[in-house]
């Protein structure tokens, strides 16, 4: 099965939820609670849809 560009975008948003991560990780570290808050949410949000997407997609094709 050639998943083509939903790969493609599957593979950016687990390289986005990764720079989130490292993200929460420093303002956890330094303190700063609230975009540690953000970007944990975001880390999560990336990860889901980098998985969600391609089993969506290889449902519908």
């Amino acid at each position: 099965m050639n998943l083509g560009w939903v790969g493609i975008i599957s593979v950016l948003l687990i390289v986005v939820c990764f720079s989130y991560t490292l993200n929460f990780i420093e303002n956890l570290h330094n303190g700063d609670k609230r975009i540690a808050k953000q970007s944990k949410i975001v880390a999560i949000i990336c990860l889901g849809l980098a998985l969600l997407i391609p089993f969506v997609y290889s449902l519908f094709v």
